[in-house]
């Protein structure tokens, strides 16, 4: 009678050692996949990591830009080089980093002009403000100031902004308005305060905050909306007339200001601006959220904060899907106003 076969146990064993070995050894290639992606994520930032201004020097983007640089190369590791790339309203730098690599080594210092008014504004915006970046934090929200140099203002019998609409309308075209570029909310604001008050002024845009607040200083131009921060070292020495701030309620840097719905009689006007720190599109979510970290405890650091708040900017380092959905409510927002306005660049 025949039997079948009885597997010997070396017949047992080795296909059960095969499969062991073949099972160990894709758990190995798989761990030193994991561990080499873990080691790369790591390893960020293994060299400078560049943060574009899109504006000149001098500005309260540049000046936030600057104040955490520091902070963030002290975290971790590696320099944070402030690049200004100014022109076209922010847009030239806004469109560099869009177009950057999603690697973590380019930032983008945006502002409520390159992410909330130039859609609207421009007719060809050459970046999307959504799609192509990567939200990371809030950095800071400021008031807008409206100022005149301060030996202009009182050569011309200037002193509230009462004065300054009267004389205005009594001499159309006389007073000029500088502005930060076509587009930003320095801009906006002037556009805004034109249409509301039914008075006329030239407009000369700049490259930045910076160079229109050179010749601010130096007698060449007239009034200004600048950011709160940039122009208080200017109202503090007396260079500037400050009037009173665009924002909805009184900054506590300047609490004796008006707002200018209070002092020109304007309910609901409101031009304040904001600045946040981004990536491009594609960048590691690790990388964001670990800047947006850092970035929220440099905010908290008692120094960092008493100094922007000294300077009218208020703090945040909220989290990226909260900067993402402020995004886009101020791109709605200011939609209406840039039409309101008549203000176009094409």
């Amino acid at each position: 009678m025949n039997h079948p076969s009885i597997p010997t146990a070396s017949h047992v064993g080795a296909p059960s050692r095969r499969r062991r070995t073949v099972l160990a050894l894709s758990a190995a290639l798989l761990g030193l996949s994991v561990a080499g992606a873990a080691n790369a994520q790591a390893a960020w930032p293994s060299k400078p990591v560049r943060i574009v201004v899109p504006f000149a020097p001098g500005g309260t983007t540049d000046l936030l830009a600057r104040s955490l640089a520091p902070e963030l190369g002290r975290v971790f590791g590696q320099n944070f080089v402030v690049d200004n790339r100014a022109g076209a309203g922010g847009n030239i730098g806004a469109d560099a980093v869009a177009k950057s690599a999603g690697d973590g080594y380019t930032l983008l210092m945006g502002t409520v002009g390159t992410h909330g008014i130039n859609q609207s504004l421009y007719a060809r915006l050459p970046y999307d403000p959504q799609k192509d970046f990567a939200p990371i934090t809030l950095v800071a929200a400021v008031p807008n100031v409206m100022v005149m140099n301060a030996n202009r203002a009182r050569a011309l019998g200037i002193q509230t902004v009462a004065d300054f609409v009267r004389y205005a309308r009594a001499n159309p075209g006389r007073l000029n308005m500088a502005s930060s570029g076509n587009g930003t909310s320095i801009h906006l604001a002037g556009e805004l305060f034109k249409v509301r008050t039914g008075v006329f002024m030239t407009h000369i845009p700049y490259r930045g905050s910076g160079p229109a607040m050179a010749d601010m200083i130096a007698g060449n131009v007239d009034v200004m909306f600048d950011n709160l921060p940039s122009a208080m070292p200017h109202i503090q020495s007396g260079s500037l007339k400050a009037f009173a701030v665009t924002s909805a309620m009184r900054s506590p840097a300047l609490p004796d200001l008006p707002t200018v719905a209070e002092a020109a009689n304007l309910p609901g006007f409101e031009a304040s601006s904001w600045f946040g720190l981004l990536a491009p599109a594609g960048t590691p979510p690790e990388v964001v959220n670990r800047l947006q970290q850092e970035v929220a405890k440099a905010l908290n650091e008692p120094i960092i904060k008493e100094r922007l708040m000294s300077q009218g900017a208020m703090p945040s380092g909220n989290t990226p899907a909260e900067f993402a959905r402020l995004i886009s409510a101020e791109i709605a927002k200011w939609a209406p106003v840039v039409k309101a306005s008549g203000a176009r660049v094409d």
